[in-house]
């Protein structure tokens, strides 16, 4: 397992006149980011390119992580961790791994910190780039607590740590000390990979392992945990009244469901789920055990505000968002294309051939065209609370008037409104600019000095 940093190069600078580098590049431990996480190098492990030939597992031994609180954590709470690479072949006599811990939903945050037990592992220290000319080492006797301009730590054998492995064969044991975040933020994944070198200080003849292992918190190991929060037009982190949310996390759920609307009222609980934002209930939509989609309520504050999801077992941790009165969106075909009708026939408007076997009709220049989209702010009168939109002969207009691009030219504004017996649903009508050439073109809405994004693409066609 290869450093080729800076790092290596300031530690071998006394010896490299008289020994070739490649003999000291595996006892001083890998770069970071050669543990199989995801988020990093693509999942790679030091079987990879430039680093040692084959591939990982393709062998008869493992690397495997004890945990001595079984497969759970307390927040806070440290737990002494053992690395134990194996391998049944007798020319396999050199040990090194590398180990990392990350949230499970999302493995580009680092989840907790590591403390080396001895003098045969030490800690390293990166930011999100990985790049070996930055990051950073903390040996054993010193503070092991990564910056904050380097939040993402790994543990890892040291130079140390490989002498003292050094002839050993069948397997090699490395300890160390992992303390877990300090709140019970999520199921955390530590991911490990091992190397059973031949001690031949080549890149020929060592064998890969990697795995990894989940933790669930120890208090409550089968409650609900949220970990992220994002409108469901947009995938943005800030939300709005009378928004589709997407609430994504662990347990959320024992089944998978969606609502029913009886007689027009929307649903506060599916299966006995519920969600408040800011302290409100949220009119549920859709649930399972890693998703729940629902529709904020009308009267939702702005500001930050606390979500929480509830089911039968307990309620999950407060996410906070930050809530504001617009937070415009188009819902979205493939390709980044907004939803969209023809208001003469309510066909859709859209590429040709975006879905196989439906023959549709862009938009031309010119023409009117209704896009469905949500969070274009208050009505008048008032967005009915808890209950589709009457089909009556209200219209509920939006109290403020949108600003419509295409490609940066201004179209012509015709009305937004609420649909009536749908909820949360607002139909935005303009006009393609005359003058617009065939193409895929931005589409951009602004009210209330907040905009869509700007990946949102109309296909316009003569």
């Amino acid at each position: 397992m290869k450093r080729n940093g800076k790092l290596f190069w300031a530690k071998t600078a006394v010896i490299l006149g008289v020994v070739p580098v490649i003999l000291w590049a595996y006892e001083y431990g890998p770069d970071v980011g050669y543990s199989g996480v995801p988020a990093d190098n693509a999942g790679a492990t030091c079987a990879t390119s430039g680093c040692h030939t084959g591939s990982a597992n393709a062998f008869n031994g493992s690397v495997k992580v004890n945990f001595p609180n079984g497969m759970t954590y307390t927040p806070g709470v440290a737990q002494q961790l053992s690395v134990t690479i194996a391998d049944p072949a007798t020319t396999q006599k050199a040990w090194g791994f590398q180990l990392t811990a990350r949230l499970a939903g999302n493995s580009s945050t680092q989840a907790g910190s590591f403390t080396s037990a001895d003098a045969n592992t030490q800690v390293m220290c990166s930011n999100s780039s990985l790049d070996p000319n930055t990051q950073k080492l903390l040996s054993f006797g010193v503070p092991q607590t990564c910056p904050t301009s380097q939040p993402l730590s790994f543990i890892e054998h040291s130079l140390t740590g490989y002498d003292a492995s050094l002839g050993k064969t069948g397997s090699y044991t490395f300890n160390f000390t992992w303390t877990p975040p300090p709140t019970n933020v999520e199921s955390i994944t530590l991911y490990v990979a091992g190397n059973a070198a031949n001690g031949d200080l080549t890149d020929n003849g060592d064998h890969i392992y990697n795995t990894s292992f989940t933790l669930t918190p120890a208090s409550s190991a089968n409650s609900p945990v949220i970990t992220s929060v994002v409108a469901n037009t947009t995938g943005q982190a800030t939300i709005g009244p009378n928004m589709f949310v997407n609430i994504l996390g662990t347990n959320l759920s024992a089944a998978t469901d969606q609502w029913t609307i009886a007689n027009g009222v929307l649903p506060t609980q599916i299966d006995g789920v519920t969600v408040t934002i800011g302290g409100k209930a949220a009119y549920m939509q859709y649930v399972s055990p890693t998703q729940v989609q629902v529709l904020t309520p009308p009267t939702l504050g702005t500001g930050q505000v606390a979500v929480q999801v509830t089911n039968s077992v307990a309620a999950s941790n407060s996410m906070p968002v930050t809530s504001q009165t617009y937070a415009p969106g188009f819902f979205l075909w493939a390709n980044n294309q907004p939803v969209a009708t023809h208001p003469a026939d309510n066909t859709d408007a859209m590429k040709n051939g975006t879905y196989f076997g439906l023959t549709t009709v862009p938009a031309k220049p010119g023409e009117y065209i209704t896009f469905w989209g949500t969070v274009f702010g208050p009505t008048t009168p008032a967005n009915p609370a808890g209950t589709v939109v009457p089909s009556s002969s209200t219209t509920y207009y939006t109290a403020a008037v949108p600003t419509l691009t295409l490609n940066n030219q201004p179209m012509v504004y015709y009305a937004t409104a609420l649909t009536s017996g749908y909820a949360g649903l607002y139909q935005v009508v303009a006009q393609v600019p005359t003058s617009m050439t065939n193409g895929d073109w931005p589409l951009v809405a602004t009210i209330g000095g907040v905009s869509t994004p700007s990946t949102v693409l109309l296909t316009v066609h003569n």
